[in-house]
């Protein structure tokens, strides 16, 4: 169970039978008045959106509450011809999930076997414990220097690569690689490999999407979900996008698959108001900053995210530091094994982030604060490998 990533749990017992197919913050804009309530612990852990879902979307998410004892088939293809519509690609290109990692998963067992996944480390494990699962072979490379995806060290990983799993925004660290380093990789990956593109956090960065290479290649995936900037964790709807071929390959393990009514109409309402990407990336943005700025006046090393996450170098081991800050009710994100030392921070609202804050600071400066910490303490208990 360490091992397991919050996304990939609930269809890692499937996944491990392969010869069975898968079925703002500061400001808040007036579309944004109704600030979450207070929590009596801080949870800034798994990448979610504090805000949750807009207004508009939470109204439309109630009118599809009331609709919800039928499929209504046609809201899926709404929404699909809406997202193909404001993107410039053919309907038949898009395809949507409930949430992004059913088809990151699907791909795993579609272009993996006997032929291997690469992906960076550290980078979101979900893909490698899918792989894991099915027996293929994965490889992991390290990040680069400026913490983006080490492309060229990626293709030379496996001359039969299967998969080229690229996290763009990064999960943990939050961190870009350039779009030409992606399409160097997709111009120069092995022969019958494909390149996937997880961009369940491109709506927070200042990068542009990768969804028009998947349009022009034959063997490119860009996932998308509504999880992140949207604030649809909970609700579960994301989108794969490619070829028609290719996405055939994905359906075969659960492409007739229901999406809840709710999260399709929340879909939608988000889709529509176009001012809600803009607003809430620009208030991320400022919290995040703040925050980086913060504690590299004081010292700390810390990943230059366009996320909704960081990574910070807390010269301790991170798991003692983690479980330090929940004594203090601050739940932070957990370790990777390449950088025991670094943690992952979520970006909550500006009062969150301040009560992190002087909680790090508290907990570092106290040589007592890490004594008597065991691994198994993080988080009140909670599992190791989620988000």
């Amino acid at each position: 169970m360490s091992e397991m990533s919050r996304r990939s749990f609930v269809s890692l017992a499937t996944l491990a039978s392969a010869a069975v197919p898968l079925v703002g913050w500061s400001r808040l804009a007036a579309a944004d008045t109704a600030a979450p309530p207070v929590r009596e612990k801080v949870l800034i852990n798994y990448n979610e959106n504090p805000l949750g879902p807009s207004p508009k979307a939470v109204a439309a998410m109630q009118r599809g509450a009331a609709l919800s004892g039928r499929y209504h088939f046609e809201y899926q293809e709404q929404l699909i011809e809406l997202f193909a519509r404001q993107h410039g690609l053919p309907k038949d290109h898009v395809h949507a999930f409930c949430g992004s990692s059913e088809p990151l998963q699907y791909a795993v067992m579609a272009f993996t076997g006997p032929r291997s996944l690469v992906l960076a480390n550290p980078s979101y494990e979900a893909a490698m414990v899918a792989a894991k699962a099915k027996g293929a072979p994965v490889h992991e490379v390290p990040l680069d220097a400026s913490h983006a995806h080490d492309i060229p060290a990626m293709l030379a990983a496996d001359s039969q690569a299967g998969l080229i799993y690229i996290c763009n925004p990064n999960n943990p660290t939050g961190t870009v690689t350039a779009r030409e380093r992606i399409e160097f990789a997709i111009a120069n990956r092995p022969k019958g490999s494909v390149v996937m593109i997880d961009e369940a956090y491109i709506h927070l960065s200042n990068e542009k999407s990768c969804l028009d290479l998947a349009a022009q290649h034959d063997d490119v995936l860009v996932l998308q979900t509504f999880s992140k900037l949207y604030g649809m964790a909970g609700a579960r709807l994301g989108f794969a996008v490619g070829k028609p071929d290719l996405l055939a390959k994905l359906e075969v393990f659960g492409g007739e698959n229901a999406i809840p009514v709710a999260a399709m109409l929340g879909g939608m309402a988000s889709l529509e108001d176009r001012q809600l990407v803009a607003q809430r990336r620009k208030e991320n943005a400022a919290t995040r900053d703040e925050t980086l700025a913060w504690l590299r006046q004081r010292g700390f090393a810390c990943t230059a995210s366009q996320g909704n996450c960081f990574m910070v170098d807390t010269g301790h081991p991170g798991q003692q530091v983690i479980a330090a800050l929940a004594r203090r009710n601050i739940v932070i994100g957990r370790t990777w094994p390449a950088w025991p030392t670094w943690v992952r921070v979520s970006v909550g609202l500006p009062n969150e982030m301040k009560a992190f804050r002087e909680a790090f600071v508290a907990v570092l400066k106290d040589p007592t604060a890490l004594a008597g910490f065991t691994p198994l303490e993080r988080q009140g208990g909670q599992l190791a490998q989620l988000a």
